[in-house]
């Protein structure tokens, strides 16, 4: 039977103890965003389509920190790729190589007490949760987070107990109103293309009362990423997951042949994770990534309630499993009972190789 999934709307007022009306008379926004490689990353863009939602008068900021020649090829990127972007700024120095926390949350208070944004949105992935909270302190204000719809300029609607029910949050607070979304609920337009006639302004941020020198409790250790020949996880059009299941990380090459054979990318259940079959990195669910590819294959994968919250908004959900009574069955849109070993194997031998 069917898992009833029930959407119950709360409201919630943040309160501030001001007075400031529900809607803004009038809407600027700033979005901090990530890039690597000379180009802002797909999330970010996400975010811009988002503020869309804000007003039909809103004036949208792109903010980039960095340094070196791919921060300003991403700025010139940046300028170009969505048409609701106005402005592009530009923060360069050594201190913002590593995207860490503190000096980026120091410099969203710089950028704010200057522009006097009404909004400031980021992505809901690991540099907008690391950043936004932090500057979010600094600017004395109360972040709404994981947004999937806005409603106008000061309601939003966010999931809560692990996306069993959604919650409509009115913000009531002061300026600025901080968010972050979720990518997957705000897909880029497949028209959106780079435009240079019509490239926003890029300006460099005065840093002059930047205080670089301000002591830091994180530092950057390294950087490790996947096999770029493979997709990125947060935007893969299929995504092929192993669970416990797969039993152990040998096993869970099976996994890897598959997602290689279908140009696909490799989730994992966190109980995977923890069993150390692969990185974290790879994890899909509520404390790891959310996904929403057009094609999402689960093989060995229970469906705790978690998992699922990360991965319930894929357009098609194919689920493998011995147990019949495993509850991502109740989620799948096409299920089979049968032992992933055989199941796998069947599969590699009848795909093609990819092109």
């Amino acid at each position: 039977m069917a898992m009833l999934i029930r959407a119950i709307k709360c409201c919630t007022t943040l309160s501030r103890f001001s007075s400031l009306p529900f809607a803004f008379r009038s809407v600027s926004t700033l979005v901090l965003a990530e890039h690597e490689g000379g180009a802002i990353k797909a999330p970010s863009v996400s975010a811009v389509e988002a503020t869309k939602s804000l007003g039909g008068d809103n004036t949208v900021s792109v903010l980039l920190a960095g340094s070196g020649p791919s921060l300003h090829e991403a700025a010139a990127r940046a300028a170009s790729c969505h048409p609701s972007i106005s402005q592009v700024f530009v923060a360069d120095s050594d201190t913002f190589t590593h995207p860490l926390a503190e000096p980026w949350a120091r410099l969203v208070h710089l950028v704010q007490q200057r522009g006097r944004y009404t909004h400031i949105v980021a992505a809901s992935n690991s540099f907008g949760k690391n950043i936004l909270p932090r500057a979010a302190a600094l600017l004395d204000v109360s972040p709404v987070t994981d947004v999937i719809s806005l409603c106008g300029s000061s309601q939003f609607v966010r999931p809560i107990y692990a996306g069993n029910a959604l919650c409509t949050v009115r913000y009531a607070g002061t300026n600025p109103c901080m968010l972050t979304i979720r990518s997957t609920s705000f897909p880029i337009p497949a028209q959106i293309a780079d435009s240079k006639s019509n490239a926003a302004p890029i300006s460099q941020v005065d840093l002059s009362t930047f205080d670089e020198d301000c002591a830091s409790k994180s530092r950057y250790v390294k950087h490790t990423s996947q096999d770029k020949e493979r997709p990125d996880l947060g935007n893969a059009r299929v995504v092929v997951t192993g669970g416990r299941g797969l039993r152990s990380a040998e096993n869970f090459k099976l996994i890897e042949k598959l997602a290689e054979k279908l140009g696909a990318a490799v989730g994992a259940t966190r109980a995977a994770v923890d069993a150390g079959f692969v990185p974290n990195d790879l994890q899909v669910g509520q404390t790891g990534k959310i996904v929403a590819p057009e094609l999402y294959m689960a093989f060995g994968v229970s469906g705790a309630i978690q998992h699922i919250a990360g991965m319930r908004d894929s357009k098609v959900i194919v689920a493998v499993n011995k147990d019949a009574d495993a509850p991502i069955f109740q989620v799948a849109d096409y299920g089979l009972v049968g032992d992933l070993f055989e199941v796998i194997p069947e599969l590699l031998e009848k795909f093609p190789e990819k092109k």
